[in-house]
């Protein structure tokens, strides 16, 4: 019998999806700790306030555009089908009903990593599907920490320092997000004058 293929759910509102999360992306599926990516849209995070948040379709639309022909990464929007405010076990155990011949494990950066135990069921989330941390500047997490916690994964993938938050700030300001952004999803956020003040 042939293994599960793993899938890694990253999930997140992608307010804008920006180059840092396909960079995170692709060295995930090359780098071979894991089959494929899978981003995974959220109509509102439970920690976070819905206030900046750009319409989910537009925000589909945007990972659609920045995913178009990449090899390993695809977008999910299966949380857009679920009850306000979707929890990551509930995205879990469906991904896992819908889908048995696969195996999904979530990918967090390290800044989650240190309000993990907030997670709603966070422990059946480490027993049953494990988890992938990346570094996040200022949340350290050393290699013995994650020798002591069974289902976690911890990868030293290169990240860059750029967020969602910063992008819509700096277009607020005028400033031009071309390097920051695929170039789809630029020519689309200039076009629909998205998160212009």
């Amino acid at each position: 019998m042939a293994a599960k293929q793993t899938i890694g759910i990253l999930g997140g509102s992608f307010n804008p999806v920006h180059l840092g999360h396909l960079m995170l992306a692709s060295y995930l599926v090359q780098w071979g700790y894991v089959d494929q990516v899978w981003l995974t849209l959220s109509p509102q995070n439970p920690l976070k306030s819905p206030d900046e948040l750009v319409a989910d379709t537009k925000r589909l639309t945007m990972l659609n555009l920045a995913t178009k022909g990449a090899r390993g990464i695809d977008v999910c929007d299966i949380e857009l089908t679920m009850p306000v405010p979707s929890y990551s076990i509930d995205t879990l155990d469906l991904l896992a009903s819908r889908y048995p011949d696969r195996r999904f494990t979530p990918i967090i950066g390290s800044d989650n990593w240190a309000i993990f135990d907030r997670w709603r069921e966070y422990r059946r989330i480490l027993d049953t599907y494990g988890v992938i941390v990346y570094p996040r500047p200022g949340y350290p997490v050393t290699r013995e920490e994650a020798r002591n916690v069974l289902g976690m994964t911890l990868v030293e993938a290169p990240t860059v320092n750029i967020s969602s938050t910063l992008i819509r700030q700096a277009i607020a300001q005028g400033k031009d997000m071309m390097y920051f952004l695929p170039p789809a999803v630029n020519k689309y956020i200039t076009e629909h004058k998205l998160y212009r003040k």
